[in-house]
């Protein structure tokens, strides 16, 4: 991994969410690379219930400032950041008063989900990429982590297809056990494809479920990593019927050497 840059892109992300499986590899995976010898840039949203304090974010203004467009509305995208002290290892955060202001992370206090989390996810994606432009900076691997940031590898490949930053950038999806019941709001389809993206080509997202969120992420993702012994069927059938590269799940304490040679020998190949 020495010299090789990996932008990481994650739904949640220990130490500021509680630890699960997303949020813990979402840790591993930048140090491994950062121990390596890596270059690493980790994204995620800045949800309402992250201590802003106690972790120390701040606003980086000259990557703030910019507006993205979501289904014809103007929405402030504003950066903050955070660095990790005992790995050195800086953390960036998608930020939007109107889609993360509250204090939760995807449901309200009765488990229902956001009725807007289609449109945090397209916030998110957007948000990710064009920050990363302003930086100037070109990943070799994108590695896509929980289901808030399973709509990066379509926009990457279809809304930004003619950015020439991200032209050779490979994309690494893992892919976890469901976490969510029921479907986002019906007309994420539509709103997708009001940034351009035709219907058909993601006509599983008429019904956005967690399965087909994932699906349609596997579809526009170069490798995939099993990060969950236990992965719906109806995803595994899907990726199974690809001719991409896979890596089956490796238990946690064994993951650093599986990932790096995946990253090496299927992805970067």
């Amino acid at each position: 991994m020495n010299g090789k840059k990996v932008l990481f892109v994650s739904s949640e992300l220990v130490p500021y969410l509680p630890e699960n499986e997303v949020s813990h590899m979402s840790y591993e995976a930048p140090r491994m690379v950062n121990s390596n010898g890596g270059q690493i840039r980790i994204f995620m949203p800045r949800y309402g219930n992250i201590n802003e304090r106690r972790h120390q974010l701040h606003e980086v203004i000259r990557l703030s400032g910019m507006n993205l467009v979501i289904n014809d509305m103007d929405m402030p995208l504003i950066i903050k950041v955070a660095s990790i002290p005992r790995e050195r290892i800086q953390v960036y955060f998608i930020d939007n008063e109107e889609y993360f202001k509250r204090k939760a992370t995807f449901t309200d206090k009765n488990g229902e989900l956001f009725p807007d989390n289609d449109q945090r996810a397209i916030f998110f994606a957007k948000g990710v990429m064009e920050t990363v432009k302003k930086l100037n900076w070109s990943p070799d691997i994108i590695h896509v982590h929980g289901w808030m940031a399973s709509l990066l590898p379509l926009y990457l490949k279809k809304y930004f297809a003619d950015e020439p930053l991200f032209a050779d950038s490979k994309i690494v999806l893992s892919v976890y056990g469901k976490t969510f019941d029921g479907e986002l709001d019906k007309d994420m389809i539509k709103r997708i494809a009001f940034d351009g993206i035709p219907e058909e080509e993601i006509a599983s997202l008429a019904h956005p479920t967690y399965n087909n969120l994932l699906k349609v992420a596997v579809d526009y993702s170069d490798a995939i990593i099993l990060a969950s012994e236990e992965i719906p069927e109806e995803i595994t059938t899907h990726i199974s019927n690809l001719q991409k590269p896979v890596l089956p799940y490796v238990p946690v304490q064994e993951f650093e050497e599986a990932y790096a040679n995946f990253y090496n020998t299927e992805v970067l190949k």
